[in-house]
């Protein structure tokens, strides 16, 4: 640099330097940097060793999904105000600290299990607080299961106002399968809608939990938030482990950096985990080299090692993410152990084609779909050709709330207009060979001659879920017609019976068997709508049925569109066939000649609607004369259309396709 420039630089940087605080004025500039450092935060390295497992909790806070406040009491008062985590710049602001995507924070659900480390002072100990927030819909199930792997205790959180729910009490069952100590919360207690006493009865009569050992908070206001901190301490067992022994890591989740690879977040079982360490995993047989560990303080923060019962960031230029597999054990090189039971992996339950509304954008849509499904695992992608909509992916998700926040992602941080086709559940064709097929996109679906005696398919079975609903006793009719209407079976109720509760007031929990096929349309909404949106749902697999299921396509001019073809039950044929013609009517644009828009089930047809041409007045420039000249026009006119219709092609556009799926 020249010496003139150089000292004009630094006059600059010394006439604003009386504006910094004291404590950030220097004499002395010599260096350009991007930022100050009298501005960075200053942390002391931590010192794991004074960490031992004696001086640990691992634990997670499980609810159900809709606003009971899981990440209000992760945010706000956990980490901020008693632990000093976040800094104190930050304190009394709105800032949501574990919710980091935007959809997360626009919808208030939480779509990914977080991970954040806290210390807190007890006296003279000072303990290491390992937080796990979790989701709550049950499509992120999958989630919740790799949390509760790396805790000993969780957090059941009730809202005061609403009560148990559905989902609460599937997320209780899965805790306690895990073995892990359950420490009861009623949260909201500040509401003016808020029975905590009522509900702490509702919890003893669906959990066995004692209304005794009941904390009674409220997140918003900060009442009763530090006793559920000394609840963690005193309740939660610390885990087990030994620093002497062979080093033994669980891997319970994993993101992606473009820059440094895959980050997997680890449980220490045994051993002591450094920088530079040569590790394996059980799974793969590759190994690595930990180039990067540390906390989630909540962001990254490195340390030194990892010591038992620590949970922690490992990054260890791991490059492709389907090498981190959930549920792994890493070891030290040379010393291997014996790997820990792991995880089933995720099995898609809900199917749907994504493609571009404009073709020419499919490679970049591709490549959008690849970096999203880096950071969800649980999602399957593969390619496919569709005549009337051009290249796509056809993506498997968990369940169609799933589907919709993948959607949602694609457009938010990748600025992707998609088209996503009509939700299927993957089927299971049983052929007369003896060879089961599993059939997720409506194109590959047999036809009804297949099924004819000897034909290649023998029979059908479309998977079954156990639904949970949980609904005020007056909406209990409403809900058992809509079961029924959805073809559920199995049907069993009984009273959530709460002494001190009006009869009117009364909870029913009613279990029944129903096709997921049902249940991926517009159950929920049906659901909220019959129930003025008091009842909750639930639901789990529960395998394969026998079941009559048809293939049907649309046809436009009498050729099939199969971007529209549909697998639906042969009782529910003709309704939706009706439906589905209307609505093609509503989106199609008129052509110069008529368009038969016909529904049809192998070679019957089911619905038709014929779309009128629009039609040229040929006479209007015709005065006087015979009325024969005007009846030549007007054959000549229908002889033309008629033409037009044997060889005329009906391109369905993609705006059109976007109106229909799109529509309810």
């Amino acid at each position: 640099m020249l010496q003139s420039w150089r000292q004009a630089c630094l006059k600059v940087f010394d006439r604003h330097q009386i504006y910094l605080p004291p404590a950030c004025q220097s004499r002395s500039w010599r260096t350009f940097s991007s930022s100050s450092v009298c501005f960075a935060v200053q942390r002391k390295p931590f010192a794991m060793e004074d960490y031992p497992c004696e001086v640990i909790r691992n634990f997670s806070i499980i609810a159900h999904i809709e606003d009971h406040g899981k990440s209000t009491l992760a945010d706000r008062y956990v980490p901020c105000m008693l632990t000093g985590t976040i800094l104190k710049q930050e304190k009394g602001t709105n800032h949501q600290v574990l919710d980091k995507l935007k959809v997360e924070r626009e919808r208030g659900i939480t779509v990914k299990a977080q991970t954040a480390s806290m210390f807190h002072n007890t006296g003279d100990t000072n303990y290491l607080l390992n937080l796990i927030d979790t989701p709550g819909h049950v499509d992120f199930s999958w989630e919740v299961a790799r949390s509760l792997a790396a805790c000993q205790g969780a957090l059941l959180l009730v809202d005061a106002s609403q009560g148990v729910q559905a989902q609460s009490i599937s997320v209780y069952h899965v805790a306690k399968e895990k073995g892990l100590t359950i420490i009861p919360v009623l949260n909201k207690i500040d509401l003016p809608a808020a029975q905590p006493e009522i509900v702490a009865q509702q919890m003893q009569a669906t959990f066995g939990i004692d209304p005794a050992d009941v904390i009674k908070i409220s997140a918003k206001t900060g009442k009763g938030v530090e006793q559920v901190l000394h609840a963690i301490i005193e309740r939660i067992p610390p885990p087990v482990g030994n620093p002497v022994e062979p080093l033994k890591a669980f891997l319970f989740d994993s993101s992606y950096d473009r820059y440094r690879g895959v980050i997997s977040l680890m449980s220490v079982q045994n051993g002591v985990l450094r920088k530079g360490d040569k590790i394996a995993s059980c799974f793969t047989r590759k190994k690595y080299e930990v180039t990067d560990l540390g906390l989630m303080y909540p962001e990254e923060v490195s340390t030194d090692c990892l010591r038992p019962g620590q949970v922690g960031f490992v990054a260890c230029s791991m490059k492709e993410s389907s090498e981190a597999h959930i549920g792994d054990t890493f070891y030290r090189v040379g010393l291997p152990v014996e790997p820990m039971p792991g995880f089933k992996p995720a099995k898609a339950m809900v199917y749907a084609g994504v493609y571009p509304v404009d073709s020419t954008d499919f490679l970049k849509l591709e490549e959008s779909i690849k970096r999203l499904s880096l950071t969800d695992r649980s999602v399957e992608v593969t390619r496919e050709t569709s005549s009337a909509l051009g290249q796509g992916c056809r993506l498997g998700f968990l369940g169609t709330l799933h589907m919709d926040v993948f959607r949602q992602r694609l457009e938010d941080e990748y600025n992707a207009d998609v088209i996503i086709t009509a939700p299927t559940v993957p089927y299971k064709v049983i052929h007369r060979s003896r060879k089961d097929s599993i059939v997720s996109n409506p194109t590959d679906f047999p036809e009804p001659g297949d099924f004819a005696s000897g034909g290649r398919a023998k029979a059908v079975e479309e998977p079954i879920v156990k639904a949970s609903i949980i609904v005020p006793e007056k909406y209990f009719s409403a809900m058992m017609d809509l079961v029924f209407e959805n073809r559920g079976t199995d049907l069993e109720w009984h009273t959530l019976d709460v002494a001190g509760e009006a009869s009117g007031d009364r909870r029913v929990l009613m279990s029944a068997k129903l096709p997921l096929a049902e249940i991926v349309t517009d159950f929920f909404d049906k659901l909220k709508s019959r129930s003025s949106g008091f009842a909750s749902f639930d639901y789990e697999d529960a395998g394969y049925k026998t079941s009559d299921m048809r293939k049907m396509t649309f046809l436009l001019n009498g050729k099939p569109v199969d971007a529209l073809a549909l697998i639906v039950h042969a009782d529910k044929v003709d309704h939706i066939g009706r439906r589905w013609v209307e609505k093609l009517a509503k989106v199609i644009p008129r052509q110069l000649f008529e368009i038969p828009i016909q529904a049809a089930v192998g070679g019957k047809i089911i619905a038709r609607r014929t779309l009128s041409a629009m039609r040229a007045d040929v006479t209007a420039g015709l005065y006087g004369g015979h009325y024969e000249r005007k009846l030549k026009h007007l054959n000549n006119q229908k002889e033309s259309k008629r033409k037009m219709k044997r060889v005329g092609q009906v391109d369905l556009p993609q705006e059109a396709f976007f109106d229909l799926l799109s529509s309810k």
